[in-house]
């Protein structure tokens, strides 16, 4: 097996490993939102690297294609691009409230406060 052939594969596994070790690994809180943005990224490639058919084309009849690509994976992915910009606002949003409240963006002073 050429690892070359399947570079985009092992991309999405990089990205996916890098993304959850910044969630669970940092204690600040816009690193983590950074890790989950990462995360999903991956899942993006990966979605779009299994759509793409090699040869395809788009969906347009013609007489002279015989083998088409599925769009539907793509605008799926566009959908979700769109829901993780609302959700990161959204929890950039709730990470600026939280330093409002505690004076902290730190996972452990954020407890350490809130046990008080």
């Amino acid at each position: 097996m050429d690892i070359l052939s399947h570079f985009n594969y092992w991309v999405v596994v990089v990205l996916m490993m890098l993304g959850f070790f910044i969630v669970i690994a940092r204690g600040n809180l816009i690193k983590k939102l950074i890790g989950l943005n990462i995360f999903q990224t991956s899942v993006f490639i990966f979605y779009i690297s299994t759509g793409k058919v090699i040869g395809g084309s788009a969906p347009v009849l013609s007489s002279d294609i015989q083998l088409y690509s599925n769009p539907l994976p793509h605008v799926l992915i566009l959908t979700a691009i769109v829901v993780g910009i609302a959700t990161t606002s959204v929890g950039l949003a709730l990470v600026l409230r939280i330093y409002r409240a505690y004076g902290s963006i730190e996972q452990d002073e954020i407890l350490e406060q809130s046990r008080q």
